[in-house]
């Protein structure tokens, strides 16, 4: 049989991966105070003995009001950073697989309720919220509390944050780092013209809606290791008639490449509640396509990818050099190690799980 395409190795920047299953980034609104505790240990230790190329910590706020709930991660202090040490000393001590960290700021999708207790926007006043910033003073929903509109102090106030962020990644020993610009949060809000009402050199045009996160994404590419890949994950389309779309998703791609991005994750929706999405298998996957036909750095797709098959083909055919897995490795952890059996490919596994490798599958686990 030959060696499956979904195995083979990619080069992301200067970093080599075994395999192009990238574990994509997934809330867990767990931490305490924008701390990582055992939950993420936890969590993060099964997933980092997984098999899969690239483990991404879940987005993880530049600032507290850069939370999307109370319960999220963040890396903004020395506390903050002290806790997700311990956890990646911990995940360290048993697992080599290469760790990246989803830099964010949720914008005016912050001051949430956890899911499991609703998820609704909490207000200024309640224990567990605060203001929120946008490029504009337009809430998502019209229940929410309108956010302020950012001024320049406050953006470069908020592009500092990414880039003290990026030094904390680097002094971490972080692998990689992925830049959040989808899902609606903050610089998909300055992205879409749906959020961004704007009429300074921030807004309008889209050389002026990009301007904001190139700006985060040069503060970061700088504060970060040189030999280091940054990269940026977006959503291609808003799903809506006059939002973002995907014409200004490959113009944007083009423009992060000229900037020295490795990467670039390709998602979708999140900026209305408006938003039209054809739900299916594969159903972002063409919008990965159009990207990868207009750059020459990895192009990742997301979105519905359960099985070995559909991975495969979606590699091999070159709609996209990689594949991101989430809710699917939440249902099982070892998806990569299935993938791996069915499509004749091979993964790494913890010496401690050799021998649970099955008879038929005599060559799935690399022994070194």
């Amino acid at each position: 049989m030959a060696k499956p395409k979904l195995f083979e190795p990619i080069t992301i920047g200067k970093t080599t991966l075994a395999n192009r299953i990238v574990i994509a980034p997934m809330c867990q609104y767990s931490a305490e105070n924008g701390e990582m505790n055992d939950w993420h240990l936890i969590h993060l230790g099964q997933l980092a003995m997984s098999g899969a190329a690239l483990l991404t910590i879940e987005a993880t706020a530049v600032k507290p009001e850069g939370r999307i709930t109370y319960g999220d991660v963040g890396l903004y202090d020395d506390a903050t950073e002290a806790a997700m040490k311990r956890v990646l000393d911990g995940i360290r001590r048993w697992s080599d697989m290469p760790i990246s960290v989803q830099l964010a700021h949720a914008g005016r999708k912050a001051s949430c309720e956890v899911p499991w207790k609703g998820g609704g926007q909490l207000p200024p006043n309640h224990a567990n919220g605060w203001q929120t910033e946008a490029p504009s003073a337009v809430g998502f929903l019209e229940s929410d509390n309108d956010p302020i509109a950012l001024d320049e102090t406050g953006l470069a106030r908020i592009r500092d944050a990414f880039a003290d962020a990026a030094r904390r990644s680097d002094r971490l020993g972080l692998n990689a780092i992925q830049i959040h610009a989808a899902h609606g949060y903050l610089l998909h809000e300055f992205l879409s013209p749906i959020s961004n009402r704007r009429d300074d050199k921030y807004g309008g045009s889209l050389e002026n809606r990009m301007r904001f996160p190139l700006e985060v994404f040069h503060a970061v590419r700088a504060a970060f290791s040189a030999d280091k890949p940054v990269t940026v994950r977006v959503s291609g389309t808003d799903w809506v008639d006059g939002g973002w779309d995907g014409e200004q998703t490959v113009a944007f791609a083009k423009a992060l490449e000229a900037s020295g991005c490795s990467a670039i994750h390709i998602s979708s929706g999140g900026v209305s509640t408006e938003q039209k999405i054809p739900v299916g298998p594969n159903y972002q996957v063409p919008l990965a396509r159009l990207v990868k036909q207009a750059v020459s750095m990895p192009v990742v797709a997301v979105g519905l990818i359960t099985e070995a098959e559909q991975a495969e083909a979606i590699v091999s055919t070159g709609d996209a050099d990689m594949i991101a897995v989430a809710r699917a490795v939440l249902y099982d952890p070892h998806w990569p190690w299935h993938v791996a059996a069915t499509l004749g490919g091979q993964v790494k596994a913890p010496p401690q799980y050799l021998r649970s490798q099955p008879r038929q599958y005599s060559d799935l686990f690399l022994t070194e």
